[in-house]
């Protein structure tokens, strides 16, 4: 069969989305050191703190080079719900951001926990919070995507939960590492190739 070259600046990923079209049944919440604290109109700087740790071990940074008064028309509409995950110290561990612009949908746009919790189970109690409020009155759809950058065991994980695939996609795009939007040893399970040489602190112009 035969292969699609990648160049050396761009990641490829592919992508597959999930579903769900009927409220699961109700399961006992896992246990967690854990509460959820609502972020009603967070400011860009504390937002994009926050998705960096989260998610630099998994290239996300589109949130991170997005306009300010893009990103701020985002995570301040009324529609979209942003929730930090906080242990018993009040130290923010994980996010969940809800997405109901869409009439009679939930999506679940980004849900993740710092890497420092990655395998030990706390995945579960996120996911109960995640399905406690984005089935509510009016809701016939939740839904969520997944990418080959994720943890490996991220799509078996919704699929646990009840999701079920219905499509999927190849994406490509600019290497953020090499553009200095993240650190160049972010998702060492992704290979980097290219100059890692440049002054990785400094922000970069292009955007995905």
């Amino acid at each position: 069969m035969p292969l699609t070259p990648v160049a050396p600046d761009q990641v490829a990923t592919i992508v597959t989305s999930l579903e769900m079209r009927e409220r699961p049944r109700p399961r006992p919440i896992p246990a967690a050191p854990f509460r959820l604290t609502r972020w009603k109109q967070p400011g860009a700087e504390k937002y994009r703190a926050l998705f960096r740790r989260v998610g630099e071990p998994w290239l996300w940074f589109s949130r991170l080079v997005m306009p300010e008064p893009e990103l701020l028309a985002i995570i301040q509409d009324e529609a979209v719900e942003i929730y930090a995950v906080e242990d018993r110290r009040g130290i923010e561990i994980g996010m969940l951001e809800l997405d109901f612009r869409i009439a009679g949908e939930a999506e679940i746009a980004f849900f993740g926990l710092v890497p420092e919790l990655a395998g030990k189970g706390h995945g579960g109690w996120l996911m109960a919070q995640a399905l406690g409020l984005g089935w509510r009155t009016g809701i016939g759809r939740m839904w969520v995507h997944t990418c080959t950058l994720d943890h490996p065991a991220a799509l078996a994980f919704y699929r646990k939960h009840g999701f079920r695939p219905y499509a999927r996609a190849i994406e490509t795009f600019a290497d953020p590492r090499l553009a200095g939007i993240l650190p160049a040893d972010s998702a060492p399970h992704v290979p980097l190739f290219g100059d890692t040489t440049a002054d990785t602190d400094q922000p970069a112009a292009s955007r995905r």
